[in-house]
């Protein structure tokens, strides 16, 4: 049976260019009637697809018309059906997080890679960092801090230091970013289900931003974040180059 494809491109000349080319092909479905949406673009692009398309059970796959393409498989035309026949499906799930600002407004947004929290002026921020209602650093003096999923481990928090984190851990990764006092603190390995809280020490002197896969809150006071097991997300990739794969290869580069 012939899979109803539906085709998404970034803004990109390239990305587009390939769709058309895709779309003759293959025809194109409308992602809700389709059996899978074909994503082609950068891991942005990829990350805006899977944010857009939680709503459904359809599984993406994506193909590399970016830059670094972690989360795409490389493009190639003729043999898509065989592809999508023979491809592997992993399934991840996002953080939520909520973020009160100094006005007192309620934020609340998703991330499948990280939520992080960085510094909005010249000076360091100041955190109180709290798993599950306790408090374990009373004050961290950084450029900011992060809390990662296995699928983002190897972006932002790899550049941070942090560690890369297999897919089928069930942790997460707290990162420092740039951390002062305690110097040279990177973080800490927490279990999937812990709830993480931050705390802005002397806010308005220093003020912090809160951003979820690129959405961004600012004049942040507290930050709390848990990853959401009710919201899967399926990403299928090629035979042997599945998400597992790039994160043990990427440790050797």
């Amino acid at each position: 049976m012939t899979k109803r494809i539906a085709f998404l491109a970034s803004d990109i000349k390239v990305a587009q260019t390939a769709r058309d080319s895709l779309v003759k092909l293959y025809g194109n479905a409308a992602p809700r009637d389709a059996d899978v949406v074909v994503a082609l673009g950068g891991d942005g692009f990829m990350l805006h697809t899977l944010h857009n398309m939680q709503h459904l059970d359809t599984p993406v796959y994506g193909m590399n018309r970016g830059t670094i393409g972690f989360l795409m498989n490389e493009f190639h035309e003729d043999d898509l059906l065989e592809r999508l026949a023979d491809a592997e499906e992993e399934v991840i799930n996002p953080l939520a997080m909520q973020a009160m600002d100094q006005s007192g407004k309620l934020h609340e947004a998703l991330a499948i890679n990280e939520v992080s929290l960085l510094r909005a002026g010249p000076q360091a921020a100041r955190l109180k960092i709290s798993v599950d209602g306790r408090v374990r650093m009373p004050e961290l003096v950084c450029d900011g801090a992060l809390l990662s999923t296995p699928a983002g481990s190897t972006a932002y928090n790899y550049s941070a230091h942090g560690p890369i984190l297999p897919i089928g851990s069930d942790v997460l990764a707290l990162t420092a970013i740039a951390a002062f006092r305690p110097r040279r603190w990177r973080g800490a390995l927490l279990p999937k289900i812990a709830k993480v809280r931050f705390d802005v020490l002397d806010a308005e002197k220093r003020p912090v931003m809160a951003d979820a896969d690129s959405v961004s809150f600012a004049d942040i006071d507290w930050v709390e974040i848990r990853s959401e097991p009710s919201i899967q997300h399926r990403i299928l990739f090629d035979p042997g180059h599945g998400l597992e794969e790039r994160l043990i290869s990427e440790q050797f580069t």
